[in-house]
């Protein structure tokens, strides 16, 4: 990931929901973002879910491992040029600004992230949010872009969706629907 183009960031995962972490995560959905303000009644209840909120945490300082690494290599290649050019240069510069313990870290970031990963595959969802957090992390890891057009990607956000919606529905007893459409409506204003 040393050289990756991936430059996006993921919010920070906190006791907050996964329907709004989700919907910061996949912002241009507007049936995703209508689960806005839903609540999340099952913090303890999937381990899958606990295993994406650990996953969560690993992604996102695997992004910023990333973007870190990143912008040490640019201040690199503006203080010597490339490495084949001036490698002494290129090494006391590198020492100066710490870019080679930079791309160590970001390794590490990465290993753990797929770490975490491959746990949170091995692990059955006990629920539709525990199934939803799975196809979450899937998309984050390799969609390409978070507003992403290509097939698959559009049709998983609109599965993740309708989960989240079935979800919402379940939890409140089918007054969601209702909940969703008033914030539908809100959302279109904006």
């Amino acid at each position: 990931m040393a050289d990756s183009d991936n430059s996006r960031t993921l919010p920070a995962v906190t006791q907050g929901d996964l329907h709004s972490f989700v919907v910061a995560s996949f912002p241009t959905h507007p049936e995703v973002a209508a689960r806005l303000t839903a609540a999340l009644d099952i913090w303890n209840v999937d381990l899958a879910f606990t295993i994406w909120r650990q996953w969560c945490a690993a992604r996102h300082r695997l992004i910023e491992s990333c973007l870190r690494q990143q912008g040490l290599e640019k201040r690199l290649f503006a203080m010597v040029g490339r490495p084949s050019d001036a490698p002494e240069a290129w090494k006391a510069a590198d020492q100066q600004i710490g870019y080679s313990e930079a791309v160590q870290d970001e390794e590490r970031a990465a290993t753990l992230e797929d770490d975490v990963a491959e746990m949170l595959w091995d692990t059955p969802a006990e629920s539709i949010v525990g199934a939803t957090a799975k196809l979450h992390a899937m998309l984050a890891k390799w969609q390409p872009a978070a507003s992403s057009d290509e097939h698959p990607w559009p049709q998983l956000r609109s599965v993740i969706a309708d989960l989240l919606k079935i979800d919402a529905q379940i939890s409140s007893g089918g007054s969601a629907a209702r909940q969703v459409t008033a914030t539908q409506r809100a959302f279109h204003r904006v």
